[in-house]
Order: structure tokens, then C-alpha cells, then sequence
């Protein structure tokens, strides 16, 4: 089985001496579960995996006695062991328990390494922070690159901007059933995000304000809207406030983020407009109900999926880097991403067919805020099968 990219820093965590409890954090079904056994197979340490991913929530004391194993392990292995704990949040109060355990070894001299998995960044970092503050390092898992799907599974550029990147879909990605396809991702994959790892792990009073949410940020992906405009297409919408909160629950479980405008004050970026931006274009074409041949014939539509796509290769390759992504708009004039590294900033401008390159835009930016670089890309500019191949860290 063909491994991801992410897999050596995996491995190589795990065999480190004991210093840190691992975190591995991702959305559902980007392959969390697989990356781990497949480190299992291989290291040379004795491991112990256990899941509390099930129907109902599992409870302290089988987290207890579920390290007990593995301390069990570690203390017959010469290379000591590895405890792996799939969806832990799930427990209640985990991260108090996973304290005491982990000190209590370290007390002990005992080599157990610890590495937990979950889906639920939100309420895995308060965890985190609350009880295992200088006791962790994160490493994110995100949704699959346009490289891999390639690489995995012999997919054309095309049909990544449309199927997108989960790994598990890539089976029902068939033309002669797409409605199969849409049911699989829309049932399997963002039910059950939303239902299990927000709405069942946090408090939301307003459940169906949170889904009309999402799929308006998945119909207008790419684009910027006001929370005000938000509060008037939505039922039910209370205020802006409870709007930026779901916004931001979406964002932590991977489907939607919403952009902040780019400004040098901290407090204008915080007031912006939004800019909807899926994690993975599947999450966008599978409520638009457009097939493949459809979508493609629609030159707006796959402009906007371009832009997507381009978005979404940006939220994922940042996360666990000290980049930060935005939009800018002023007027009229708007530069579809921003990206800043400390005092360094790129300017992104996704140039599709249909699209026309505003220069006036690029200019009024230079203008204002002297970027390091301005990259055009698709006609004209950096193809977008090659920018989707380049961590934009080599940009800087």
C-alpha cells in the first residue's frame, strides 16, 4: 500500500526518544487511522492501538486500562512500546486522565511513547490546552494534495478540482453513477462530521443554522460575503456573532474556512467580510449536484472550482506553518489571496478561463502594501497543475 507524504515524520516522531505526547489532528476519513498502522507494521517497537470512535462514548476507565496494556508492552519490549488512541476526544474529561498517565510514566522511567489521534481540532486543542500545556506537539493531518491523489490513484487534474481529496470517494468517482458519489460524500463524510464531531462534541443551540451555514459557504466558495447578506439569505439567523462562531466550528472540523481581508490593523482583519473557502472541492461539487460533464461544460462554475481548489491547497499546506492566508478587496479592486510570513507577503491572483485579470487590483495592492511577489496563476501565469504540486512555502 502506497504511503503518504506525511508518513516519514510520522515514523520518525515515533522513534525518537520519549519526550513528547504525539497529536495527530485531521478531519474524518483523511486517511489518520491507515498513516499510524502502517507506522505500527513497520517500526521496530511493540504497539497497542485502540479506538474510542464508537456508538457510544467511551469512558475513563477504559482509557486506563487500555494504557495499562500498553505499559504492559513496554515493559516486556527491550525498544519500549506505543500506546495509539484513535478519536479520543470522544472521552469525556480525556485530556485530565492522559495527564496523570503520562506524568506517572515519566516518574517511572518507563519508554512508552503516546500518540493521539482525533477529528475534532476544536475540542482536541482545549483539551490539549487545558491539561497537557509543554506536554504535546501537533502534527496535522490534512485533506489529500492533487500529488497524491495522482500518485495514489492515476487522477487527471480535472477530476481532482472535481472528486476532490478524499481517498475513500476515489472508488465511486464514476461518471455512469455520480449520484453515488454525492450520496457518499454528503452521507458518509459531512453527516457525520457535522452530526458527530460538532454537534455531538460542542455546544451549538442552533444545529440547522450551522448546516444552512455550511452549504452556503460551500455555493459561494471563492467568494466574499458580509455577514450581514449571510444573516439575510439564512433563516433563523440570529446575530453575526453566533455566524462567526459556526464559521469558525467549520473551519476547526475541516469543511469550510471563511478568509479574513487583509489589513496591516490586527482589529480591521477581525471586523472583514469573510471569503468562503472549502478544504476540499468535494465538499462544494457534491451540493452544487452537478455531474462531471455538467460542471465542466459550465465555464463559470469551473472557475470558481479552480478558485477553490487553489483556496483549498492553501489552507492545507499551511496548517503546522507559521503562514497565515487572506484575502484583500478594496472597492471594486479585489486579490484573490493574500499569504504572509512574518513582515513578508505574496500577493495570488487565479487567472481561469472566463475570469479577466483585473490589473488595476494587483496595482492598488502593490501599491498599498509592497508584496515580495505577485503570482499569477493558470493562463498566462504558473499552470495550476504545477502550483497545485509546490508547497507555498517554496514561495517565500
Amino acid at each position: 500500500m502506497k504511503k503518504r507524504l506525511i508518513y516519514q515524520q510520522v515514523f520518525k516522531r515515533l522513534q525518537d526518544k520519549r519526550k513528547f505526547i504525539q497529536v495527530l489532528l485531521g478531519p474524518r476519513q483523511v486517511g489518520k487511522t491507515t498513516l499510524v498502522l502502517q507506522v505500527c507494521e513497520e517500526i521496530e517497537k511493540p504497539c497497542h492501538y485502540a479506538s474510542a470512535d464508537v456508538a457510544t462514548l467511551q469512558s475513563l476507565s477504559w482509557l486506563q486500562q487500555q494504557w495499562e496494556v500498553a505499559r504492559q508492552k513496554a515493559k516486556e519490549g527491550k525498544k519500549g512500546a506505543i500506546l495509539i488512541i484513535d478519536e479520543v476526544q470522544k472521552i469525556p474529561h480525556w485530556s485530565d486522565t492522559v495527564k496523570a498517565l503520562w506524568d506517572e510514566d515519566t516518574r517511572m522511567g518507563l519508554d512508552l511513547m503516546v500518540m493521539i489521534l482525533g477529528s475534532s481540532p476544536w475540542l482536541m486543542q482545549k483539551g490539549l490546552t487545558e491539561s497537557l500545556a509543554g506536554r504535546f506537539e501537533i502534527l496535522p493531518i490534512t485533506h489529500w494534495s492533487f500529488s497524491e491523489m495522482k500518485s495514489h490513484f492515476g487522477w487527471s487534474l480535472d477530476q481532482y478540482l472535481y472528486f476532490g481529496g478524499y481517498p475513500g470517494s476515489a472508488a465511486l468517482a464514476d461518471e455512469a453513477d455520480p449520484s453515488r458519489w454525492m450520496n457518499y460524500i454528503n452521507d458518509a463524510l459531512i453527516e457525520t462530521t457535522i452530526s458527530r464531531d460538532i454537534l455531538l462534541m460542542t455546544q451549538v443551540n442552533k444545529p440547522a443554522l450551522l448546516r444552512q451555514l455550511f452549504q452556503l459557504g460551500c455555493c459561494y466558495s471563492g467568494q466574499v460575503l458580509s455577514y450581514l447578506k449571510l444573516v439575510g439569505q439564512l433563516q433563523d439567523a440570529g446575530n453575526t456573532t453566533t455566524l462567526a462562531h459556526y464559521l469558525d466550528l467549520l473551519s476547526g472540523a475541516g469543511l469550510v474556512a471563511g478568509l479574513q481581508k487583509y489589513a496591516e490593523q490586527k482589529v480591521r482583519q477581525k471586523g472583514s467580510s469573510p471569503k468562503f473557502t472549502v478544504f476540499n472541492t468535494a465538499l462544494m461539487t457534491a451540493q452544487m449536484a452537478k455531474t462531471f460533464t455538467e460542471a465542466r461544460r459550465d465555464t463559470d462554475y469551473w472557475g470558481r472550482l479552480t478558485e477553490s481548489a487553489v483556496g483549498a491547497h492553501l489552507l492545507n499546506s499551511i496548517r503546522g506553518t507559521p503562514i497565515q492566508l487572506f484575502y484583500w478587496r478594496e472597492g471594486d479592486a479585489e486579490v484573490d489571496f493574500v499569504l504572509q510570513q512574518g513582515e513578508t507577503m505574496i500577493a495570488l491572483e487565479v487567472k481561469s478561463s472566463g475570469k479577466s485579470l483585473k490589473r488595476s487590483a494587483i496595482d492598488s495592492f502593490t501599491k498599498q502594501f509592497h508584496p515580495k511577489r505577485i503570482l499569477l496563476i493558470g493562463e498566462k501565469g504558473i499552470p495550476l497543475q504545477q502550483f497545485l504540486e509546490t508547497s507555498p512555502q517554496d514561495f517565500f
